[in-house]
């Protein structure tokens, strides 16, 4: 079975396919869109713009918009359930949550998400909107989501209801004690467990052992990617920088966050204007993407990376499917 790799650009979708060691563009579609996020099921493809949600069924040939349901267009983050098919969660800005039962034909507001912006005045730094939703993560009925300038929300029941997590106030300001930063950027959960999350934030990074209840800050500087290794949470990959932009690095942690070095051999770093904005594992390779557009890659033995796909133009978001 083919592995592809589905990457969001500024200008469309290309869509790439596994050739030994490296990829080959087979495609390179909705060029008049700027694709945020992407997510994959079996055949279909989901493509979150700033206008909505085009679907694809046949690998990216043909697209139809699909936001019925979606009263805001602007799509920050998609992400089929990895465990219950055709369930997906939309993201957007304003901060709000969708659901989909039907793999993305149509769509559900979560109520619940836009009365706690409201109630707890989220803001972008950025943007006149009220925050956005940016990352979910899954573990069976358990499902987090990352709230720039909002915190953590939970969900219990596969993401048809939301509320925060208790270690997260929902209030944009600096965090009492324990509690995770309000600028969370994106959020992991491990394999092992439902309760042990991750969380990337504009005041650190930060880890809850307990379901959000609590947290640990690990790290102290601005970040907004991590990966955790499957099979060893303690062995965690960073991507921070000094503040927005500044002074972007790669660093390991083979101690769950006690100590960290450098990972960022094959590369001139710090970047003194850019930083890693996601990471995604695809099979034994690390891919980062980076805050000016790049894509980088590794093996995950040797932490040694290269760019790649530079003629992607500027890239957003990337994916993995098989097909």
């Amino acid at each position: 079975m083919d592995r592809f790799l589905l990457v969001g650009t500024d200008q469309g979708l290309a869509v790439y396919r596994r050739e030994a060691q490296d990829w080959q563009q087979v495609a390179h579609t909705l060029r008049d869109w700027r694709v945020e996020s992407v997510s994959s099921h079996g055949r279909i493809i989901l493509a979150g713009t700033t206008g909505g949600i085009f679907r694809s069924h046949d690998l990216g040939v043909s697209w139809s918009m699909s936001s019925d349901g979606l009263t805001h267009p602007h799509v920050r983050w998609l992400a089929h359930h990895p465990d219950y098919s055709g369930v997906v969660l939309a993201g957007t800005e304003p901060a709000a949550i969708y659901l989909s039962r039907d793999d993305g034909q149509n769509w559900q507001e979560c109520p619940e998400v836009a009365e706690l912006r409201d109630e707890h005045g989220w803001y972008l730094p950025y943007s006149p909107e009220a925050g956005c939703v940016r990352g979910f993560a899954f573990h069976g009925q358990r499902c987090y989501a990352a709230v720039e300038q909002g915190g953590l929300l939970r969900s219990d029941d596969g993401g048809d209801t939301w509320y925060l997590a208790e270690g997260s106030d929902g209030l944009p300001r600096t965090p009492p004690e324990g509690f995770v930063h309000p600028d969370v950027h994106s959020v992991a959960v491990h394999p092992r467990s439902p309760d042990l999350i991750l969380a990337p934030t504009g005041g650190g990074f930060y880890r809850s052992k307990d379901g959000g209840a609590t947290w640990s800050r690990l790290y102290g500087s601005y970040c907004r990617a991590v990966w955790a290794d499957p099979s060893d949470p303690s062995r965690l990959i960073l991507g921070p920088a000094d503040s927005v932009d500044r002074n972007g690095r790669i660093e390991l942690s083979e101690d769950g966050g006690q100590t960290w070095q450098g990972a960022a051999q094959g590369l001139e770093t710090p970047w003194p204007r850019h930083m890693v904005e996601r990471f995604l594992q695809v099979d034994y390779d690390l891919l980062a993407v980076l805050s000016n557009g790049e894509l980088l890659t590794t093996p995950l033995g040797s932490l040694a990376w290269r760019r790649i796909l530079p003629e992607a133009g500027r890239i957003l978001a990337v994916a993995a499917m098989q097909g």
